[in-house]
């Protein structure tokens, strides 16, 4: 009747089902009505000593999953657990009669049920409904994982949430905390004036950062589509249409490897400012993120790993000043390309083919100055080589008005002064294309509707990219992006 590859509990678990039945009670049951959340319950009445609450009266329905369960003669407790948090439940056979009384010692760890009764505190205090009804509502065909040990493997966790969300504490605390902190994100861009738009996650060119993409067709149009890597370019076109202050919270897809801070489909927030400069982006940055640490975890000093993360007064430096500050190369210095290829080589840093003196520049600021950063810094002055939508620096033409906040050694933030001269911006597509024919497969396509926009005028603009997984992460103090993601992608079994 039942497959050979069924264990014990879950053969067991099926004849339950058949018995349940035949009592004339459905095993996957119906509404059921509850006044009150664990939480509430706790909220409300968690302060109330035994007389309180013998004289308050107080009756509760709940609903929840058993966890836990002890049953001897005609009595019993259990600990059910909701969306909130466990309650005790004492059940006893005078006070729910024989059918309930059945049904609860049949019960098994993972059911799901209802109980109506009357809060009181036992002898050791603890705060429990004594119940006058057991409502069985769905039975659980498969045992939960031991509740001392949970999901031990870390990869069947994230394939099964579902079961790592009932028996993880850490999980629900992450998975609630999500979304309180996108709120916190949305409140703060809300309030400084900025409009929240939605643009298209099928884009038809390549364009807004350099990443490997995923690749679709359409059949109606008969037109291959790219995933979205980027919301840059939509988002400022409507800078161009006179927005003035935009921001989409959305999801991004780059078809590139999978470690601790690196998931194919990952959320993040892109603002753009017009009539602002990469100094003013990052006061709205740090003004951002030390507002939403401190909405959501009431302090600016967050714990991650073993390091205490002060979430104000961040540091900015030049890239060029931190490389020489750590390897002792100063890129201030004007050199040839083979110059800086051999400073690359006596570095040890591995050259590619399309690699220009400013690739050399993020090579090294990759291998000395990323590692080096722990609180939040500003590094700013990227080269115009690796930064094709970033405004050029009046200074050094070599460089471009740009930033990216790092904290514990990884990116946060992206952020520039927007290039706002169709022209310029035009070359710099014709160079990502050269690079793409070099080999750069992360280069930019040229996206001529969006040269068309600039040409019809843009304002001087600062714009931001933000990454919500990997600041979930630091607010949460996970280290790996794949347990801030409900549902992060895995190889098949």
């Amino acid at each position: 009747m039942y497959p050979d590859d069924f264990n014990e509990q879950q053969l067991i678990r099926r004849k339950k089902v058949e018995e349940l039945k035949e009592l004339g009670v459905d095993p996957f049951g119906k509404k059921y009505q509850r006044t009150h959340t664990t939480k509430q319950i706790i909220e409300t009445y968690g302060n109330d000593d035994h007389d309180t609450l013998e004289e308050k009266h107080v009756e509760v329905s709940v609903a929840g999953r058993i966890v836990l369960k002890r049953v001897q003669g005609k009595a019993g407790f259990m600990h059910l657990q909701d969306r909130d948090g466990k309650i005790q439940a004492y059940v006893r056979l005078d006070g729910v009669g024989e059918l309930s009384f059945d049904l609860y010692k049949r019960a098994d760890l993972g059911d799901i049920v209802g109980i109506k009764g009357i809060l009181f505190r036992t002898k050791t205090d603890e705060l429990t409904i004594k119940a006058t009804e057991f409502t069985h509502l769905t039975k659980a065909l498969r045992p939960l994982p031991d509740k001392f040990h949970g999901l031990q493997d870390k990869e069947e966790a994230r394939r099964r949430r579902y079961v790592d969300l009932i028996v993880n504490e850490e999980a629900q605390f992450v998975a609630k905390t999500r979304p309180r902190i996108i709120r916190a994100i949305q409140h703060f861009f809300d309030s400084k004036g900025f409009i929240e738009v939605e643009t298209p996650v099928l884009h038809s060119i390549l364009g807004g950062a350099a990443a490997r993409p995923f690749v679709t067709h359409h059949n109606a149009l008969d037109m291959d589509f790219y995933l979205r890597i980027a919301t840059e370019l939509p988002l400022k076109r409507l800078i161009v249409g006179g927005l003035e202050a935009v921001y989409e919270i959305g999801r991004l897809f780059r078809n590139e490897g999978i470690d601790a801070t690196h998931n194919p489909e990952f959320t993040t927030i892109e603002a753009y400012l017009a009539y602002a400069d990469m100094e003013d982006i990052m006061d709205l940055v740090e003004n951002c993120l030390s507002t939403v640490t401190h909405e959501v975890l009431g302090t600016y000093d967050v714990t991650y790993g073993e390091n205490t993360i002060h979430m104000k007064d961040f540091k900015r430096v030049h890239m060029v000043d931190l490389i020489k500050e750590l390897s002792g190369v100063d890129f201030w210095q004007q050199m040839s390309l083979d110059e800086a290829k051999d400073l690359a080589k006596k570095h040890e840093i591995k050259i590619e083919k399309h690699f220009s003196i400013g690739h050399i520049i993020e090579a090294f600021y990759e291998k000395y100055g990323e590692p080096s950063i722990i609180q939040p810094t500003m590094v700013y002055g990227h080269p115009v080589e690796i930064s094709p939508l970033a405004k050029k620096n009046e200074k050094d033409p070599r460089f471009t008005d740009r930033f990216e906040l790092f904290i514990a050694g990884k990116e946060y933030a992206n952020a520039f002064s927007e290039l706002n001269d169709p022209i310029d911006q035009k070359e710099r597509f014709l160079h990502q294309l050269e690079q793409k024919a070099l080999g750069d497969d992360e280069a930019s396509e040229m996206d001529i509707d969006f040269v068309e926009a600039l040409e019809y005028g843009m304002p001087p603009t600062g714009g931001l990219g933000i990454g919500i997984d990997r600041l979930i992460m630091l607010l949460t103090n996970t280290p790996n992006i794949r347990d801030v993601i409900l549902f992060p992608h895995a190889r098949r079994k």
